[in-house]
Parts: C-alpha cells; structure tokens; sequence
C-alpha cells in the first residue's frame, strides 16, 4: 500500500511492526534516514550546532505530532541574572509573587510563558536545596524531611542523602519557557504526557541506537527528579509528577514527564520523524481486540519453533 494511500488511515499494533519491518528491510544508512526525515531540520548535523530556531521548530513538531496537551519544556540553568534571555517574567519581581517550581513547570507549558526563577521566586524548600541554591540543611540530610512519608528514620536519612544534587553555588538559577519558542538554548526538555505518548517517544528515542531509558521512579520531589539527574548524567529520564505537581500545578493523573537532555534530543527527534515520514505517527494508533489475529511474520517462525498453533505458511 502507498504511503499516499495509506498516510491517514488508523493502524494497529501489528501494522506498526510489520510495515516498520518492511520500512527497516529497505531503507538503511544514513542517506536513507536522511531521506526519510525530510521536514527534520537537523537530521546528519551536530547537536552542538543547533541553533535556537530549529530547537523551537523541535517544540512545534513535538507538540503537533504528539498530539501533546501541554507545550514541551526548554530548560537552561542559569550562573548568574545576566544570563536572563529579555523579555523573561521574573515571579517576585514582576508580580511580588512566588512559585512553586511545579507551578513554574505549568506556567511555561499551559501557558507559554518564559519565566526565570531564582532563589528569591521560590516557594518550596525541595529544589533551593536540590538545585544547589543554598548549603543543604544538616537536619535534611539526617531525614527530616523525608520522615513525612518514610516511617523508618535511617531509611529517611539514606534517602535524603542520596536524593540527587547540583552543587552549591554552581547556579543561581534557572530560565525556562515553551520549546516552541524559547529564545535560549536548553540544557534538557522535559515533555508532560499520557503513557501512549510516552511509549512513542521511548520508541523514536530507541530508533536509531537501541537507546533505552532507565529510571528510580520516586512518587516524591519530581521538581527534583525531572531535572537534576539529566544534568548530572546527560541521560533521558522518567518522572512520576508527585502530589505538589498534581495539586498546585494541575498535572493530570494520566501524566508523566520525560526530560530529554538537549544530546539526546537530535536522537528523540530523528526517531519521531522517521516513524512519521514512513507513516508510523503515533496519531495514526488505533485498538484492536481480536483472537487469533493476523501475526507478523517473526511471530510465526517463534511458534513454529516452540511447537504452537500458528497459521499454514
């Protein structure tokens, strides 16, 4: 079937594995995936290299393609108030208020605000402590905090301590605003989503490399856990939105937050394009609830060689 033909029709899990086989068979390379990411403005160049433009044109394609509710994050930490892009809102000195920072998260993706904020514009002790923005509190560290929700004492001491840190006075802040039309270049995006966007985004970051994303999922201080690790590490990473999230900023309960650091960004975006050019969007996911459907071929060698039902070749 031609991808003229076939682009807006509805397809299934196993249409999504059969035709990407095909797709896969055929088209390998470079060239070739260059060929098919035609529309990705930085496929074959050097993440080092791209400029603020395209990186809002990633924030455009992601939110359309994904279908996603809430714009994607563009997050850069920040040394000093110099850094601050023009035109930024500055919570406590604009509007003499403060923010949590899941509150900051929701400003910038429901409503497409840019926004800095500093040690002066919080409102939540978890990432002036985690963000390096002051020494952490010896009681911290001996559990204090955590003891709210871990009932043995050494365990809430462990944990604090291992809870993920920058260091103290390497920033004194951060900017962050919609991918779509930030005019800095990110450290790391993060993207709020459903669990069928997330599985999408896993696979297009697994395309090109086998790229697979691994995560301590803690259901506490995801201001802290969306962030902190990928800039320590430069790995993708999965958070839970905890219940600040979901009570001060209105995080959805079918929501979780993948942040991409900006190396793995080209490798995220050259994935979706490619599922997209060869007509594997994720808006073209449909359900089926049938017995004994129509398997792939691989499926059926599998059968035939573990001695199960499987159709006559």
């Amino acid at each position: 079937m031609s991808a003229e033909n076939n682009e807006n029709q509805p397809i299934t899990r196993r249409d999504f594995f059969t035709e990407a086989a095909t797709v896969g068979a055929v088209v390998t390379g470079s060239n070739a995936l260059a060929a098919l990411a035609q529309g990705s403005p930085q496929t074959g160049k050097d993440p080092a290299a791209i400029t603020t433009a395209e990186y809002n044109t990633y924030g455009t394609d992601l939110e359309r393609l994904m279908s996603l509710r809430t714009s994607p994050i563009a997050i850069r930490m920040l040394k000093s108030e110099a850094d601050i892009p023009p035109g930024t809102l500055r919570p406590k000195k604009d509007r003499g208020e403060h923010l949590s920072m899941c509150q900051a998260f929701a400003t910038a993706r429901r409503q497409g605000t840019t926004l800095a904020m500093f040690l002066e514009d919080h409102w939540c002790f978890e990432p002036i402590i985690s963000y390096g923005l002051v020494k952490t509190p010896q009681d911290y560290l001996e559990g204090a905090a955590s003891s709210f929700f871990i009932a043995d004492k050494g365990a809430a001491a462990k944990h604090a301590q291992e809870m993920s840190r920058l260091p103290f006075g390497e920033y004194r802040g951060v900017v962050l605003g919609p991918l779509k039309n930030a005019k800095f270049s990110p450290d790391l995006t993060m993207i709020y989503c459903n669990t069928g966007q997330l599985r999408h985004l896993l696979l297009s970051l697994r395309y090109l490399h086998g790229y697979q994303v691994t995560s301590t999922l803690d259901p506490i201080g995801s201001c802290v856990h969306s962030v902190v690790p990928s800039l320590l590490t430069g790995e993708c990473r999965i958070t839970v939105p905890d219940p600040g999230d979901y009570e001060r900023a209105m995080a959805g309960e079918d929501e979780m937050i993948l942040t991409v650091p900006t190396k793995r960004l080209k490798e995220l975006m050259d994935g979706l394009y490619h599922f997209e050019n060869s007509n594997r969007g994720y808006k073209r996911f449909t359900y089926i609830m049938r017995a004994d459907f129509q398997q792939p071929p691989f499926y059926q060698e599998y059968f035939r060689q573990w001695g199960l039902d499987a159709p006559e070749k």
